[in-house]
Order: structure tokens, then sequence, then C-alpha cells
């Protein structure tokens, strides 16, 4: 029997997750909004440790000082009572018409400069509540048209704000960093920063690169046909993983936003294996919040809302159980073994050999038999993948 989820789990979730009143672009809401107070409570009760939240979805777009402060007291009122931490903030650049062409790489100046001041305030509830990582989710930082971005200015302006936020964040002295959080399309036609590999690869170009990692989301990379667990495993390998959101996504279409595993549940298998022990070989691990990206169903009321939080945590509990029993099946070592799985940790080249001593090695090249590799040495992937899917199902250990 799994275990119910603790606050040692680090499961966290979205107050626009849990918040989610139905609304979709055919049709209004389905459920009534709902109370933060009320919301973190219920949480507390199911067993997660962290909410997460734009600050939007706190106060209202424009909300006066006072109007502000007082939802931020309620907040830390309710952390207070139960626990429940705030590992993690970000800013809402996308709901408002303000920001119909994007925030940091809006077209208009003027737009640019008052996306940068809402950032940093949000920064500084952020700090002030303890959260350590802040997420940027760039959804309506793209254009529909190609004639409608100059897509160098446009990653040069995204440079230059990220640029300036690290700088803030040091000059203040807040322990924060930053995880970009890719997405190929919706809302926009095409989003700058597409998937993790953008991501990291503009993160290079930056003053402070120390200072910003990435936040993928399953359903975001599914969406452009990648393999989510292979998109982490080089996130982890390049010491970027600064966060995640874990959700649910069937093929390549609209974010779907299901519950954790309801979706490429093999994937999610392979996910989970990897946060929780590294590769078959060991390696880096995940030990940040898991934290739940997902939206309701908006055919379900207020109870179905907490069973789907519920939901989630349970499959993620329930895959790691898995993936023990996965790694500790001794018919599984004997796969890896004949898959020779372990072998791509050894070096193809000696240690301190050189191109030079590839070259002379006549058994590399001219004495190697290529031909025993037709219709022979196969390498079990299938007989891994299959015991992969046995330990999935619960049918061995």
């Amino acid at each position: 029997m799994t275990a119910p989820p603790t606050r040692a789990d680090k499961f966290s979730f979205g107050l626009w997750t849990i918040g989610y009143t139905g609304a979709d672009p055919f049709g209004g809401p389905t459920r009534a909004p709902l109370d933060v107070v009320h919301g973190v409570e219920k949480l507390s009760e199911l067993g997660a440790y962290g909410l997460t939240f734009h600050d939007d979805d706190l106060f209202a777009f424009g909300s006066t000082n006072a109007e502000r402060d007082k939802q931020i007291g309620r907040l830390k009122q309710v952390l207070a009572d139960t626990g429940v931490v705030v590992p993690m903030i970000t800013t809402n650049l996308f709901s408002d018409p303000v920001f119909k062409d994007g925030g940091f790489t809006s077209n208009d100046r003027a737009v640019r400069r008052f996306a940068l001041r809402k950032v940093i305030r949000n920064i500084d509830l952020a700090a002030e509540l303890g959260a350590k990582t802040f997420v940027m989710w760039g959804g309506r930082e793209g254009a529909e048209y190609d004639a409608a971005k100059d897509i160098r200015a446009a990653l040069e302006r995204y440079r230059e704000a990220v640029n300036l936020l690290g700088d803030y964040v040091i000059d203040m002295g807040y322990d924060i960093r930053f995880a970009i959080e890719p997405k190929p399309n919706e809302p926009r036609g095409d989003i700058l920063l597409p998937t993790v590999g953008h991501a990291l690869a503009f993160i290079t170009t930056l003053e402070r690169p120390e200072l910003v990692g990435v936040n993928p989301e399953v359903g975001h990379e599914q969406m452009a046909g990648l393999n989510f667990a292979a998109g982490i495993a080089q996130a982890l390998y390049q010491g970027k993983l600064f966060h995640i959101d874990l959700n649910g996504q069937r093929g390549i279409k609209y974010d779907q936003d299901l519950v954790f595993g309801h979706g490429d549940l093999h994937n999610a298998f392979a996910l989970v294996d990897l946060l929780e022990n590294g590769g078959p070989s060991g390696g880096p691990t995940y030990t940040g919040p898991r934290h739940f990206d997902y939206k309701p169903s908006r055919t379900e009321d207020e109870s179905g809302v907490w069973d789907s939080a519920a939901a989630n945590m349970r499959t993620y509990l329930i895959l790691k159980e898995r993936a023990a029993h996965f790694r500790a099946d001794p018919d599984v070592q004997e796969a890896l073994v004949a898959s020779r799985v372990a072998e791509l940790s050894t070096p193809t080249l000696a240690d301190g050999e050189s191109y030079a001593d590839l070259l002379a090695d006549r058994a590399s090249y001219e004495d190697f038999d290529a031909a025993p590799y037709f219709n022979g040495r196969g390498f079990g992937f299938v007989r891994l993948q299959q015991l992969a899917t046995e330990h999935l199902l619960g049918a061995r250990g």
C-alpha cells in the first residue's frame, strides 16, 4: 500500500491550478473562484508542503496597495497557521491586454518597462515570503506573423531583462534564482525559447548564467513531440534543473494540463525514476519541489478539484515505489548488463589517449569486424522496456 504524501515529499501546487474555475476559450467558468485561505488549508490537509502563485492570482491586476497588502496578509496568516511554504513565485505578464504582444519583448518600449517594474515588485514579495525560485514563463513573448517581430532584437530584449533582474537580486542580497519555463506555442502562434534546449542555449548568453536555470513542464515539451524525461536528464546533466512542472499530456495537441500520469504513463515512470534515482549508472537526482502545474477538469465540482490534487501526489508516489522495485529487480539488473547500459559511461578514449593513438589503433577500424552486427549482437532493449512495463503495471515486485 503506497504511503500517503507528507511534507517531506515536497509536493507543491500553483494557486492558479487549484483555483482554475474551468473557463476556456469555448465556455465560461463551471466553478466559483477559490479563496486562497481555503485553498492553502485544503492543500495542507492533503499533505502538500508548498503553494506557488503569480501576483495576479493573489490580488487582481491593478489592485490598490491596500487591497494588495490585505491579500498578502491573509496569505501570510494561513501559511503560519498551516506550515505550508512558498518555494516559488512568478509574475503574470500574459493575461492583461497590455501584454498582448508580450512583456519583456513587446514591440512597445513602454510596455517592456512596465513589465520589468511589475516583475521587480513581485521579486520583492518572493523574497519577503522566503521563495527561492522565480519562474519566468513567456507565454506572450512571441508572434503569429514572421514580419511582426525581429527575433534577434526580441532575444536581445529578453536577455537585457534577465540580466537586469539578475543585477537586482544580487544588489538586494536576495537568495533567489530564476527558472525559464519553455513552451512552443499557445497562446502565441510561436513562443520564444520554445524548448528546454532553446532555453539552455539562451542562458549561456547571459551575464549571470549561474543565476538562471530551467523550469520544464511535461506538457510543454510533449506538445513539441519531445521526450520529457530526456530533456530533464539534459537539464540535470548541465546543473540547470532549478524547478519542474508536473502534469499529464496526451500527444501533440493543445496544452492539456492533465493530472500527472494521466497521459504518457511510460514517460512519467521514466521521469520519476530519473528524479528520484538518477540515471541507471547513478548521477544527479532532483532535490527541489515536485510542483504540479495542472488544471482540474472543468467537468468537476470543488470535491473533484481536491480529488485531482490528491491524484497528482498519489500517482507520483506510486511511480516512485514502482521505480524502486524496478531498480532492485535482479532480472532488470541482468537486462541492464545485457543491454550494455553502463558501458556508455566508459569514455570512448582511454585515459590520456589522443586522436593520434586512436588512429594508430588498428582494432578500432582496420581490424574491426562489423559483420557480426547483422542478424546478431542485439542490445535487448525491448526486454528491458517490457520489464519496466511489468513493474509499472505492478506485475512484478
